[in-house]
């Protein structure tokens, strides 16, 4: 598919809205609407007998949800992702990892969206006190065995798809390094 034109339809600190008008494979023409965010890291924060997840309001949704640690980099600042993973599990837990392993890389919303994330196992936990972000004022934090945690996704306790998505390549990381 060939971008003939693309023009901003909305912008703000966190996200832009595009409508870009395109031409086919076949040459007709139609449009694409865009989401462009920064791409973001998951964080799966395991002591070999917890995971460790965050609760938060989420507004779209009107809820609270449980999920892995996570985020991306404030407007204007660059980091690599590790980087990044190291300063959301400290930022929204308190904990500081030894080691820190890529699992995977995915893409939401690929039809919408062009963000993409990072998905990272953190190990070798030590706490410390959490340095949350004023939109992260009514977090929580807290530890639930794989059991545990596994009964919240199936009873829809967790409904975040990148948690969900975080958990299946844990899978496959733990089936491929046994």
């Amino acid at each position: 598919m060939e971008t003939i034109d693309s023009r901003e339809v909305y912008s703000n600190a966190w996200l832009t809205v595009r409508e870009d008008s395109v031409r086919r494979a076949d040459g007709s023409t139609g449009i694409y609407g865009v989401v462009d965010k920064a791409d973001y890291v998951a964080v799966i924060p395991w002591d070999g007998e917890r995971f460790h997840l965050v609760e938060q309001f989420r507004y779209p949704l009107g809820q609270r949800s449980w999920e892995f640690p996570g985020g991306s980099l404030p407007p204007g600042e660059v980091g690599e992702p590790l980087a990044i993973a190291h300063r959301e599990l400290r930022e929204e837990t308190g904990f500081r990892a030894a080691t820190m392993t890529c699992i995977g890389e995915l893409a939401p919303a690929p039809a919408t969206c062009s963000q993409r994330g990072r998905f990272f196992l953190a190990t070798g936990l030590t706490a410390g006190a959490h340095e949350r972000e004023i939109e992260e004022q009514d977090m929580r934090a807290d530890g639930f065995t794989r059991a545990e945690f596994e009964a919240m996704i199936r009873s829809g306790t967790i409904i975040d798809g990148d948690t969900v998505a975080a958990y299946t390549l844990l899978l496959f990381h733990e089936r491929t390094h046994r």
